[in-house]
């Protein structure tokens, strides 16, 4: 069989653009190099609907001891007692766990996707918004921070099943512990996305929601630097409120719904190529080298919110606690999508994103969401925010010069020269 030239010559382009450009996309990062080739290997061949000893397919000795490997390494990073790795992303994590604990028609209750909440939260263009009714919560006007005396007073109005934290354009960290009080009252489960903050969680940086969220759900890429894939967690396995029985007469545990929900409920066969390299990702977030690459991220936000707020720039919040921070540009008459696209043309790529309270539709936006951990990744460390950030405000500032444009790229190229991506590929 031929070698394909042609996907393979597009897949060398896009190495390139990474090389080449300033990542500042908050939900991406780069996996490290065993990573990546655990994910091109012979596992992507291999059938195993079920999960490790209970397989609808024979041949499975190996991949069950690289699955439960996996599980066990996530078991320990976060300290929790049940784990399951099989969710091919981070939103069918968040669709199976919301199969395991709803009935189609329960309330629920997130942060609004406008106030820099999640598609999976109760969007109305989701699943999570269709098939459930869906309540909200925001931020402050005034300072862009969680509004929990709303999230308290639509909880006890509405007493929905679960109440949902974690956010995609959120820069502050969470008060579980005020959550899980009001959810207690109202008779709610309560779930934490930690998609974006997950890393950050796992080495002390930010309040951990393990102790008072029922459930928990991650993405594996973001901070956690893994392969692009999704999990779901639990502190402690208790029995289901559901008075459900397993065949034998036995209550069912909420792991067991939660393994159901995953498989047959929402997917079929486990991508085991990618769980190998989420079992070599975990495993990196064990080591102290890694608690040292969170911390640096933290540095580096900061870093670079404080070079933006000395230029004028808008942060929702007035900062970071993380490893994002949501810029408002309307007091620099610019859109987002007008931000992102010329951005783009000059290697520096970031995101469109609404902010609280937006004038402009989700389309054109009125912000920009911007993130370090690629960055970091890559190697950067504070005094380099103050180089990006300049590169952005050049261009901002000038946004119909071409010349600029041309200008900030060869110079990005340039500077990225000396943050090596992967030595020798």
């Amino acid at each position: 069989m031929e070698r394909d030239n042609v996907v393979f010559e597009l897949i060398n382009k896009e190495l390139e653009r990474q090389r080449n450009g300033i990542e500042l996309i908050a939900s991406e990062n780069f996996t490290s190099l065993q990573v990546m080739q655990a994910m091109g290997t012979s596992l992507t061949n291999k059938y195993a609907e079920g999960y490790p000893g209970r397989r609808y397919y024979g041949g499975c000795e190996v991949v069950d001891e690289i699955e439960q490997l996996a599980i066990d390494r996530i078991k320990k990073v976060f300290n929790c007692e049940y784990a399951n790795v099989q969710p091919h992303s981070g939103a069918q994590a968040n669709a199976a766990l919301m199969l395991a604990i709803l009935q189609p028609g329960d309330k629920i209750l997130g942060l609004d996707l406008s106030m820099g909440g999640h598609l999976t939260h109760g969007s109305p263009v989701n699943f999570s918004g269709k098939y459930y009714k869906p309540f909200f919560y925001g931020v402050k006007k005034d300072n862009g921070l969680i509004d929990y005396e709303m999230l308290e007073e639509t909880a006890r109005k509405e007493k929905p099943a679960l109440i949902i934290c974690g956010a995609s354009a959120y820069s502050r960290d969470i008060d579980y512990a005020r959550i899980r009080k009001v959810a207690d009252e109202v008779g709610a489960f309560v779930w934490c996305d930690m998609a974006h903050t997950a890393g950050l969680i796992a080495k002390g940086l930010l309040n951990s929601p393990f102790d008072y969220c029922h459930f928990v759900t991650s993405t594996t890429h973001k901070t956690l630097r893994g392969p692009r894939g999704g999990i779901i967690l639990m502190k402690k396995d208790f029995e289901n409120p559901f008075g459900l029985k397993d065949p034998k007469g036995n209550t069912r545990m909420m792991s067991n719904l939660l393994d159901m929900a995953v498989f047959p409920g929402t997917q079929g066969g486990p991508l085991e190529h990618v769980i190998a390299a989420k079992a070599i990702a975990f495993g990196e977030l064990l080591t102290d080298e890694f608690g040292d690459y969170m911390k640096q991220v933290q540095k580096n936000a900061q870093a670079m919110a404080k070079v933006f707020t000395e230029k004028g720039y808008a942060i929702i919040s007035g900062g970071t606690d993380n490893h994002l921070m949501l810029i408002d540009l309307r007091n620099k008459n610019i859109s987002g999508k007008k931000a992102q696209e010329t951005l783009d043309r000059a290697h520096i790529t970031l995101n469109k994103n609404s902010v609280p309270f937006d004038d402009k539709s989700p389309f054109v936006t009125s912000g920009i969401r911007v993130g370090v951990p690629a960055i970091t990744t890559r190697g950067m460390k504070e005094d380099d925010m103050k180089t990006v950030v300049n590169f952005i405000d050049r261009v901002l500032m000038d946004i119909d010069n071409e010349a600029t444009i041309t200008a900030v790229k060869e110079e990005v190229k340039t500077f990225m020269q000396q943050f090596p991506l992967y030595a020798g590929v």
